[in-house]
C-alpha cells in the first residue's frame, strides 16, 4: 500500500539545516512509538538536506522507506518520507510545489529562525491529499485513463474476433476490401478451420 509519512520544509543554514515546519501521518505506527518515529523522521530529513547540494534532488532508500529531498538554489529545502512504492516523480513534484508556496508566504529573511518557528497550514492538507498519488497527480490520472482506454479497446477487438460468422459477413459485404483480400481471408479461414479440426 502506498503511504506518505512525513513532509518537512527546512532551511540549509550552513552547515546545519533547520526544520521550519513539518507534518506527519503516524497513524500506522503504535501509539507509544510515534514520538520517537517523528523525531527520527525530522532528524533524517535534517541530515539529508544538509548533505544535499543546493539545486539538487535525491531519493534515498532506508530499510522499507524512501526519503525524497529537494534543496533549491536559495538553500530552502523540503523532505518527504514515504514507503518504497510511492512514485518518485510525484514526490518530487510535491516537494517543488510545497517550496514554491512556502516561499510565497514566508520571506527569505524569516527562514533563518529557530526550528519549527514558521507555520504552513497547507502542509497538513498536502500530506492528506497526496496519500493517493493517483488522485493528486494529474499525469498519473491521465496515465490511468489511458491504461483504461487500452483495456477497453483490447476487449472490443476481442469481442469482434469471437463473433466469427458476423466477421465473415462483414468481409463479404465490404466494399473497401479488394477481391484478392477477400479471397485471402476466405483461404485463411479455411486453413485455420482445418487446423482446429485436427
Amino acid at each position: 500500500m502506498v503511504k506518505l509519512y512525513h513532509i518537512g520544509v527546512l532551511y540549509k543554514n550552513q552547515p546545519k539545516a533547520v526544520c521550519l515546519c513539518a507534518a506527519s501521518d503516524l497513524a500506522s505506527f503504535g501509539f507509544f512509538q510515534r514520538t520517537s518515529i517523528k523525531e527520527f523522521m525530522n532528524f533524517t530529513s535534517q541530515i539529508l538536506v544538509e548533505r544535499c547540494q543546493p539545486g539538487a534532488r535525491m531519493s534515498v532508500k532506508e530499510q522499507a522507506y524512501m526519503c525524497h529531498i529537494f534543496v533549491r538554489g536559495d538553500n530552502l529545502g523540503a523532505a518527504l518520507i514515504s514507503d518504497q512504492e510511492y512514485p518518485q516523480r510525484v514526490a518530487h513534484t510535491l516537494l517543488n510545489k510545497i517550496l514554491q508556496e512556502f516561499s510565497s508566504i514566508h520571506s527569505p529573511s524569516s527562514w533563518s529562525g529557530e526550528a519549527n518557528s514558521l507555520t504552513f497550514a497547507d502542509l497538513e492538507k498536502y500530506l492528506a491529499e497526496y496519500q493517493d498519488p493517483r488522485k493528486a497527480d494529474s499525469l498519473m490520472k491521465i496515465q490511468d485513463e489511458l491504461d483504461e482506454t487500452k483495456i477497453i479497446l483490447h476487449n472490443t477487438v476481442q469481442a469482434v474476433l469471437e463473433r466469427g460468422e458476423k466477421l465473415d459477413d462483414l468481409v463479404v459485404k465490404s466494399e473497401e476490401l479488394s477481391l484478392q483480400s477477400k479471397t485471402f481471408y476466405k483461404t485463411a479461414r479455411k486453413t485455420n478451420q482445418c487446423c482446429i479440426i485436427l
